[in-house]
This record gives C-alpha cells, sequence and structure tokens, in this order.
C-alpha cells in the first residue's frame, strides 16, 4: 500500500535522488548560514534555520509533485475525452511559506529600553525558508546566489562595516544567547 503510494508519487513529481540533491543543496547553504548565527551566539542557530529551511524545500517539493500530478491528471482526462479547465498556482504554497515563517521570525525579535534585537536572525530565518524554497522548487542557481550573497554580507560585509562607524550593536546578554563551548 505505502509502497505503491511512493511509486506513484515518484512517478508524478520529482524522482528520489533529486529530492536527495535538492535536500543537500538546503542543507549546506542554509547550513553555512546557520552555522554563523551559532557561532555569533544568536538564539537561532544552525538547527533552527536549517528545520525552516527543510520544511519550507519539502513544502516546494510536493508543490512541484502536485503541479506534475495535475497535469497529468488533466492529460489523462483529455485522452478520454473530458476537456477542463486547470489552474494551476504555485506561487500559493510560497506565500503560504513566507507568512508562516514572517511570523516565526517575529518571535526571534526583542525590543528592550536600549534598541530592537533579533531583527538579523528573523530575517536570517525567514532568508533560510526563501533557499529551501527555490532548492526545493529545483531552482539551484536562484537558492545558491541568495545562499552566498547572504554569508557575504553577513561576514565580510558586516567586519567591513565594523571598521567603520557604522558599527553593528550587539546583542545584550539579557536575550539569553549563551556560547556554545568557551
Amino acid at each position: 500500500m505505502f509502497l505503491s503510494f511512493l511509486t506513484e508519487y515518484l512517478d508524478t513529481g520529482p524522482g528520489i535522488w533529486e529530492i536527495i540533491v535538492r535536500m543537500t543543496l538546503t542543507a549546506v547553504f542554509v547550513g553555512i548560514i546557520g552555522l554563523e548565527r551559532q557561532m555569533r551566539h544568536k538564539i537561532a542557530g544552525i538547527t533552527t534555520h536549517l528545520m525552516v529551511a527543510f520544511g519550507a524545500c519539502g513544502i516546494a517539493i510536493l508543490q512541484d509533485a502536485l503541479y506534475y500530478d495535475a497535469i497529468a491528471t488533466a492529460q489523462a482526462l483529455l485522452e478520454q475525452g473530458i476537456s477542463i479547465d486547470l489552474q494551476i498556482q504555485r506561487q500559493r504554497v510560497i506565500a503560504q511559506v513566507v507568512t508562516g515563517v514572517g511570523f516565526l521570525g517575529a518571535g526571534t525579535i526583542l525590543k528592550t529600553r536600549n534598541g530592537i534585537y533579533g531583527l538579523t536572525t528573523a530575517s536570517t530565518l525567514w532568508l533560510a525558508s526563501m533557499i529551501g524554497l527555490a532548492f526545493g522548487m529545483g531552482a539551484y542557481v536562484i537558492g545558491a546566489v541568495i545562499a552566498i550573497f547572504s554569508f557575504v554580507f553577513l561576514t565580510v560585509f558586516r567586519k567591513f562595516l565594523g571598521k567603520t562607524s557604522l558599527k553593528h550593536t550587539e546583542s545584550p546578554d539579557i536575550i539569553g544567547a549563551k556560547p556554545v563551548d568557551e
């Protein structure tokens, strides 16, 4: 029963190796960003970023499979002489991921008397979901470029800014992020 469902799913959607490639690319590229957050002792580190990205990638892969399944069903009905009006809106799933992860990211933002903290972490969580969606939809170049640009700006560009008067304000200790290894 389960095996036949899996076989049908893999026939209409991306194959198992394609799914593994998409998830692996998500793990590598988002893992680098999550590791940067972890090394800076932020609330959301590598695990949180990867879970968000894997969820987004999985949703995108499922959406891909549903897309191809809808097309195959429409073609099968057309071969039987049944004409249907098929509307496929792949962007709907993407919109729901963007909204849901935005809500999750809001939980990492803390407002104190001294300022607002956690915005970068919230944005990197949102970004992780976008990278996961890109790889999940098979847009490898887009996912890689987004990840590389993000990592460069999180590391190299931030070091450059640290040498100017535009320094990044460190989060206060009250947020609760503790160093992993000291």
